[in-house]
């Protein structure tokens, strides 16, 4: 086989088709670069890597400047990458510059994972770029990412990150719960992306009467795809039992007079400086999950 002018032949073809075919360029991009990919991997194997430095110097000048050994090396890679069985199948749901973003990644699973995020919340370049460098996939506990490894099912609070990272852009110093609400409140779309997907919200300082007393949810959330309401308390010390105590009255409370028929039961965050895994293991309610917070 003439490696060259098989490669050759791709690219000429990607480029026609990009000038013709501009609604599904991407998916086209991307399955001819799997097919270069794995001819220059045959070449590279034949010949020797150096190959691909000797095939760039031509392509650059009869195809195109943008083929240069740099791209050569990255259409290689991403065919080593993403011809794995476990992304392949959502390959045609990406486009190149998703997959320049994911090709350093080591970790096939964070890159599968990724990949899923891309597809499930229509992720710009920009937007993935941010969850990459928030190191969302690391953030997410080992019980999750094996659920994701095997194709298991989720539960709404799997993808809740630790900790969560709350921004603080106005550089408040001295943290009470009342400027972790308000920095969470000012930016709550982001806060609520950290902790899955499906969130809406529903209020703050949520009033409710419990017995002859009226208490105040901090966040009140709904999830719509996991179709239960979420109630959230923060707390700027470490984690105690006297937490796990509240949230779960006011967690009970929403069941019994709030949520529908229909609803699931209500869940229970609890935000803190520091968590405590042995507090939330010897919790009696396992609706409740606990997460500490970073500030940046």
């Amino acid at each position: 086989m003439n490696y060259y002018n098989e490669i050759k032949k791709e690219l000429i073809d990607n480029e026609i088709n990009k000038k013709i075919k501009d609604y599904s360029k991407n998916n086209y991009e991307l399955i001819k670069y799997l097919t270069v990919g794995k001819l220059l991997n045959q070449a590279g194997k034949k010949y020797g890597e150096g190959v691909i430095e000797k095939y760039s110097k031509k392509l650059e000048y009869e195809v195109g400047k943008k083929y240069n050994k740099s791209t050569l090396f990255k259409i290689k890679k991403f065919y080593l990458v993403f011809s794995n069985q476990k992304v392949a199948p959502l390959v045609p749901q990406l486009c190149w510059s998703h997959c320049l973003i994911l090709l350093p990644l080591k970790d096939i699973n964070a890159i599968n994972y990724y990949i899923l995020q891309i597809v499930n919340r229509n992720l710009s370049k920009r937007q993935l770029i941010e969850i990459v460098k928030n190191n969302e996939y690391e953030r997410l506990d080992e019980n999750t990412k094996n659920k994701l490894k095997n194709h298991k099912e989720m539960i709404l609070t799997d993808f809740v990150k630790n900790p969560i990272i709350i921004r603080n852009k106005n550089n408040y110093k001295n943290i009470s719960e009342k400027i972790l609400q308000k920095l969470i409140l000012e930016d709550i779309e982001y806060f609520m992306k950290e902790l899955g997907n499906g969130f809406s919200f529903i209020g703050s300082e949520y009033k409710i009467k419990i017995a002859n007393t009226y208490n105040y949810i901090d966040l009140l959330l709904y999830n719509i795809k996991y179709h239960c309401y979420v109630v959230i308390e923060l707390k700027v010390t470490d984690l105690n039992y006297n937490h796990t105590g509240q949230i779960q009255n006011y967690m009970n409370y929403i069941d019994k007079n709030i949520k529908d028929i229909t609803d699931n039961d209500t869940v229970g965050i609890i935000i803190c400086k520091k968590n405590n895994e042995y507090i939330i293991e010897y919790c009696s309610d396992s609706r409740i999950i606990s997460r500490s917070y970073e500030l940046v």
